[in-house]
Order: structure tokens, then C-alpha cells, then sequence
């Protein structure tokens, strides 16, 4: 049912180079991905508080049962009981930094915070409910088995989260991952602060256009790993997170060199401001530990937004998929019946980082004359497209079977759309027509996006076409927002009505 293509040619002859043999091992050995200290904090904190009430509503159902008052009894005071001291509890060691990354990373040290909130607050709870004679005569009962069941719970979850904690830092998994760009004193004197204040950030290597007698490495520190063209390539390979520049101000125009080399990147750049030379207003300041940064560039929709924008493909994608299955299931019975051949194809895409992923749709092509290397592009009239296959191209429904990429979470519903790994336009590829185009996959790729809503979608005849896609891609990733996203969906239709520059 499903064609795979060949990989075809998946190297760019982009501006990166290929690391060299010992960036690659250190690349191989962190090939293990990060995992982001917001989600993490997430989990926990949603995990423990929905222990906690868990527990709050089983046992008062049991205590209620022994006097024939069931959960149903519970009224307005037992559930306030139930839901807001797992809460108030969970949202204190929140404020307690019991859910920080260093805290996660040892997650028994803030165990006695945790435990002393936690019955702390029942405590409260129990007392507020006794001066104002509030509560059933099962209330005292279920406050104290409540109190000791949640204490052995927060106990045994901290221990086990422990283990699971050591596994990941044990493979790095928890590791702030950083790169250092320039070598000399100021980088060696950087590194030896950072590693003494700052355990959780890994330097991975230092990378440099100098000579090693210009620009010498820190003996015993990490190792000098090449150019700044290798680190582009390294720093998809390794998962880097940020990008430190060890430069002084004066280096002004080497500095802009830089920053055009890596802004192509998902990662923070930032500036060292060691220097006793740079002199800024502490707002301007970022900090790892104790020493400043000045933030050259952010990594796009990071943190609690990455959050928020997997949250949002994952509803939009799930409805998405139960209200259109009709009509894919009508789709895949229509191309059956007109070719034959199978229902889907796959076609090797840039993803997100530059990673090359599969893309799934339906077939709108001849099976025996498919392309899935994208080495002539379909015009208007192709005669390789089926008839079947020019209507669902027409109207972008050759394109729903990606929302299973959207579930699996290597597409996102809005993005920069996509494109063939080996897209071109008059035989030259596309990130050799625009200047940082791989800028564009800074964030997930889309089924839908603000170029495309935007008028700029089907054919790519001449290089004027991808340079505006690109540009409405990277306005996209700077303007980001939920609502932005859910604006592009619900115009999307609106969109395809038209069935301009498609077929």
C-alpha cells in the first residue's frame, strides 16, 4: 500500500562543512537528545499533583463508605478539599523550586521541602475546616489518611524519579549542551568559570577559524573541534542548545561573520561579556551563573511555547483527523479505482534542524512515472498526474495523510512547508538561490503555513517564487504565536478555494 522512494541525494552543497573525525565521535557520543527542562518540570508537577488527588478522591470514597456516605456525599467542602490541597501543595514547591532543573537533576534533596509543604498545607487545610466546624464527621479521618497517603506517595515517587534522573544524566540527556566559538584566554578563563559555577552546562568543543598558535585551546578542557563552518554541521549533529561567542567587541566585523554563519541554527547565540571591555546596563544581561551574556539570537518557539505549540498540533491534528477521515477514506478509494498502483507515497523532505524525514500523501501520480526525489518538477497539465491526483492536488487533499506525520511529531500543523530534499528551480537547488535558506527550518516544517495562506504555493518555475516563500517563512518564525497559528488554520480553507498555483 505504501511506495518508498530512494533517499537520493540528501548532502546540501550549503555554506556548512562536514565536521571532521573527531567532532563526529564527540557528535556520536551525544547522539542521545536533550531533554527540555520545562517539559520535564511539567511532567513532574502534573504528575504529583495528580497523584495527590488521586489519592484524595479514592480515599474519601473509602472513608465515606465505612459511614454510608459514598464520594457522591462529599459535597462542595469535600471537593475543595480534595482538588485544592494538591494544588496549593504542588504550586508552593513550585514556588520552592522543587520542580527547577537542578532540583530534578537531585530530586531527594528537595525532598524534605516537598514532604514539610505538602503536610503543611493538610495541616492547614484541617484546621481552617475545624475553627469553622466545617466537614462531616469522616473529615478528620480522611484528612489523616490523606496526609500520611500522600506523604508515602511524594516519598516513593521522588526516590524512583531519582533513578530515572541518574539514567539521563548518565547519558547526557540532561546536559545543558554548549559550544564555544574562539579560543585564547578569554575562552580558556570562560570555560574554567562556567565549569566551576555552571555543572549542568556541557561544553562540547571549541571551534575557531584561527590558527592553534593565534587562538590556542584550554589544556585539559574541551576539545578544539574545527571551523566555524564544521560547527553548523556539528551543532545539528550533536543536538547543541547554545552557542557561546568568546570574542572581544572590537572584533565588530568578525563577529557579524559569525552571526550570518549561524543563524541558520535553532540555538542561542550568545555574546561573552567577561570582558571588562563591554559595558552594559544589567537589563541587558543574561546570566549562566554568575557570568553575564549579552543574547545575540534566541532559539525560535523554545520553552513553555514549544509546549504550547505541541499541545496545539496535537488537538488540532486529532479533531483534524476524525473529521476529515471520511474524506481520506473517499480519497484512498478513489485512487484505487483510478490506477493502479499505492494509496500513499512517501517522499524524503527536509525537517525540522535540516533532519531529513518522510513525508506521507496520497499518490496523485502514475505509480510507474512517480518522482519521490523531486528531480523534475510537476507543471500545469503534467501528464504524470493522474485525474484523480489533479483535483486532490488542486484542493491540498493529496496532503492530509501528513497529519499522522503531525501525531508522530516530525511535522507540525503550521510551519514553513516542507520541501523536497532535492527542490530546485532552473537546476540550481534552493538554498543555493536563497541566501539562508535553511533559516526556515529553524522551527518544525507545516502542513499549512503563512506563505502558502499567503498566495505562494504550487509550482516554483522561477527563483523570484522561493525567495518570497522563504521570506514569508522567516516572518513566520519571528511573529509566532498560538493565535497566529490558529488564524493560518482557519484561513487555510479559505485558502484553498481559490486552487490558485496548484495542480
Amino acid at each position: 500500500m505504501m511506495a518508498a522512494g530512494n533517499d537520493g541525494h540528501l548532502d546540501s552543497p550549503a555554506a556548512a562543512s562536514a565536521p571532521g573525525l573527531e567532532a563526529l565521535a564527540v557528535a556520536d557520543s551525544l547522539s542521545a537528545r536533550p531533554l527540555p527542562a520545562v517539559a520535564l518540570a511539567g511532567i513532574v508537577h502534573a504528575a504529583e499533583l495528580a497523584g495527590l488527588v488521586f489519592i484524595g478522591i479514592v480515599l474519601r470514597h473509602v472513608v465515606g463508605q465505612e459511614s454510608g456516605q459514598g464520594l457522591a456525599a462529599a459535597g462542595w467542602l469535600g471537593w475543595a478539599g480534595i482538588l485544592l490541597a494538591p494544588l496549593v501543595a504542588t504550586s508552593l514547591a513550585h514556588s520552592g523550586g522543587c520542580y527547577r532543573l537542578s532540583a530534578l537533576r537531585d530530586p531527594v534533596r528537595p525532598l524534605g521541602k516537598l514532604l514539610a509543604i505538602w503536610m503543611g498545607v493538610v495541616i492547614v487545610f484541617a484546621g481552617l475546616a475545624f475553627l469553622g466546624s466545617l466537614g462531616s464527621e469522616t473529615a478528620p479521618r480522611w484528612m489523616l489518611a490523606t496526609s500520611i497517603a500522600g506523604f508515602v506517595f511524594l516519598l516513593i515517587e521522588r526516590i524512583l524519579l531519582a533513578r530515572l534522573m541518574a539514567r539521563f544524566a548518565r547519558e547526557g540527556r540532561l546536559d545543558r549542551r554548549a559550544v564555544i566559538v574562539g579560543g585564547g584566554e578569554e575562552a580558556r578563563a570562560l570555560i574554567e568559570t562556567l565549569a566551576a559555577e555552571s555543572p549542568d552546562v556541557r561544553i562540547c568543543g571549541v571551534f575557531d577559524d584561527r590558527s592553534e598558535d593565534r587562538a590556542p585551546g584550554a589544556a585539559g578542557g574541551p576539545p578544539r573541534l574545527g571551523t566555524i563552518a564544521e560547527l553548523v554541521s556539528f551543532a545539528r549533529k550533536a543536538h547543541v542548545d547554545t552557542v557561546i561567542v568568546s570574542l572581544p567587541q572590537t572584533a565588530e566585523q568578525r563577529l557579524l561573520e559569525i552571526l550570518r554563519a549561524l543563524w541558520v541554527l535553532p540555538v542561542d547565540i550568545r555574546l561573552s561579556a567577561m570582558s571588562a571591555r563591554l559595558r552594559f546596563r544589567p537589563r541587558a544581561y543574561s546570566y549562566i551563573g554568575s557570568i553575564p551574556f549579552l543574547d545575540l539570537a534566541d532559539r525560535p518557539i523554545a520553552g513553555w511555547d514549544a509546549v504550547a505549540k505541541r499541545g496545539f498540533d496535537l488537538l488540532v491534528g486529532t479533531v483534524a483527523l476524525v473529521l476529515l477521515s471520511p474524506v481520506m477514506l473517499a480519497t484512498a478509494l478513489a485512487i484505487r479505482l483510478d490506477s493502479p498502483g499505492p494509496v500513499f507515497f512517501r517522499q524524503k523532505r527536509y525537517g525540522f534542524n535540516n533532519e531529513v524525514i518522510s513525508v506521507l500523501k496520497f499518490r496523485s501520480m502514475y505509480h510507474h512515472l512517480s518522482d519521490p526525489n523531486a528531480k523534475v518538477v510537476v507543471t500545469r497539465g503534467d501528464p504524470r498526474v493522474t485525474r484523480v491526483g489533479r483535483f486532490i492536488r488542486r484542493a491540498s487533499i493529496d496532503e492530509l495523510p501528513q497529519l499522522f506525520n503531525v501525531l508522530a511529531g516530525t511535522l507540525s500543523i503550521v510551519g514553513p512547508r516542507p520541501h523536497a530534499v532535492n527542490a530546485h528551480t532552473a537546476d540550481q537547488l534552493w538554498d543555493e538561490v536563497v541566501d539562508g535558506y535553511f533559516a526556515r527550518h529553524r522551527v518544525k516544517p507545516g502542513i499549512t503555513g503563512w506563505a502558502q495562506i499567503n498566495g505562494w504555493r504550487g509550482e516554483i518555475d522561477v527563483p523570484e517564487k522561493i525567495q518570497r516563500r522563504v521570506e514569508f517563512d522567516l516572518e513566520y518564525i519571528e511573529r509566532w504565536s498560538v493565535p497566529f497559528d490558529l488564524y493560518i488554520v482557519l484561513m487555510t480553507p479559505l485558502r484553498l478555494l481559490t486552487g490558485e498555483n496548484a495542480y
